[in-house]
């Protein structure tokens, strides 16, 4: 089993940062944590709804890169601001897994400084002629 890097650098503020967008080992994906970003730039406003949906879209391009889909994530974990996002959040995330959602944790975390919601996926996707 090798290591396969995804996704183009990740720069935010002029600085390119020291991890890889994805990386599969095996038959699994894992994406590092997505904090919502427009235009190159981590979204410091909008709403835990519209947060979402930027950190989603791109978790979904990310995937994409790697050659997955939503659809092959089997676990995300989610750090939120504030607990009393958790029902914003919980409408726009149920409307990216309709069907078969995937194992998820979530937690409060001061850590998330400028963002109110990050989130990190795993996806299995087997690996074609490994």
């Amino acid at each position: 089993m090798s290591k396969r890097v995804f996704g183009a650098p990740l720069v935010i503020d002029g600085r390119r940062l020291s991890l890889s967008r994805a990386v599969r080992a095996g038959d699994l994906v894992f994406l590092t944590g997505q904090v919502p970003m427009q235009d190159g730039k981590v979204m410091t406003w909008g709403t835990i709804e519209e947060q979402t949906r930027a950190v989603l879209d791109e978790i979904t391009i990310t995937l994409a890169s790697a050659g997955c889909t939503r659809e092959e994530v089997v676990k995300t974990m989610v750090w939120l601001k504030d607990r009393a996002d958790f029902p914003g959040f919980n409408v726009v995330y149920g409307s990216y897994f309709p069907e078969a959602p995937p194992a998820r944790s979530a937690l409060v975390s001061e850590f998330l400084v400028d963002v109110r919601v990050e989130i990190e996926v795993i996806a299995y996707h087997p690996e074609v002629g490994a």
